[in-house]
């Protein structure tokens, strides 16, 4: 009966000492969770001002309070003597080997977080995203949906975005028409520059600031090559892109002004010392 009470004394400073390393254990680890929710709490109320999306918040936030608590779990276990060594090791296997089977998703998980932070684009917007073009329809984590102009729904990878060059079309409120015109070397240059400029100044969708230009920008072959540079709100763009074109090919023949097609002149010599003349034939090279 006596032998545990002597147990007990004898080893009464020891456990006093052990029992003072557990109590000081549980209040790092008390601390360690009260640290990472005010911290969590924190990033939360910082990156919801922003125009970070919430899922990233939440899981960036999550990512932070699951760190610090794992740290603290560590340290407590470090305090009362228990080697902490080897848990590190296994998790940084751990992690190791999920990050090497998952690499292809981190990839995509990374690029998705940056698409959110740093917004290229936003839903409703018409872009030209990992050689894809189309209208955002949902920014995901791992994916971004776009819709085509012809309605099918493409779901790219958001790696392939971030590593390719990103073209968002609906980002400014304005966009400039760029038509190149070819007509006959016999037109009247002047007319036909007149004949353009009123084409776009008689349509109401093109805005007079910036002011529309039409210019000669080649001496092809078998054209004079015109610019013309129409400035519309985005929304117009491809309407009046058509109509443009329609309408420059109408009022080029009404005025009589050819649009050549490729052609190439072929000269034939008779050889000498036989009677004839030379001939030049007109071959169409298309």
């Amino acid at each position: 009966m006596n032998e545990p009470l002597d147990w007990v004394a004898e080893n009464q400073e020891t456990m006093l000492l052990f029992g003072g390393k557990v109590i000081v254990a549980l209040i790092i680890i008390i601390g360690g969770f009260m640290i990472a929710r005010t911290l969590s709490n924190f990033m939360v109320k910082r990156l919801e001002t922003s125009k970070i999306d919430n899922a990233v918040v939440s899981f960036l936030a999550s990512i932070l309070r699951a760190i610090i608590i794992v740290a603290a779990i560590l340290m407590s276990l470090s305090h009362v003597g228990i080697q902490t060594t080897s848990f590190v090791a296994i998790l940084g296997a751990a992690g190791l080997a999920i990050g090497l089977s998952l690499q292809g998703s981190l990839a995509n998980f990374a690029s998705g977080v940056l698409i959110m932070i740093y917004h290229p684009f936003k839903a409703g917007d018409y872009v030209d995203a990992g050689g894809i073009q189309g209208t955002v329809q949902r920014i995901e984590l791992f994916t971004t949906i776009l819709k085509t102009p012809d309605n099918k729904l493409v779901i790219v990878p958001n790696s392939r975005i971030t590593g390719s060059e990103i073209t968002n079309f609906s980002e400014e409120a304005t966009r400039r028409v760029d038509l190149l015109i070819g007509v006959s070397y016999k037109a009247d240059l002047k007319k036909t520059k007149e004949v353009l400029m009123n084409v776009i100044t008689s349509d109401e969708r093109v805005l007079k600031e910036p002011a529309p230009r039409v210019a000669v920008t080649a001496l092809n072959d078998s054209s004079v090559d015109l610019i013309v540079r129409p400035w519309v709100k985005s929304e117009d763009y491809w309407p009046v892109y058509w109509d443009m074109m329609e309408r420059i090919k109408n009022a080029l023949d009404d005025n009589g002004i050819g649009i050549p097609y490729p052609q190439m002149d072929v000269h034939l010599h008779h050889p000498e010392g036989e009677a004839g003349e030379m001939r030049v034939l007109k071959v169409d090279k298309t």
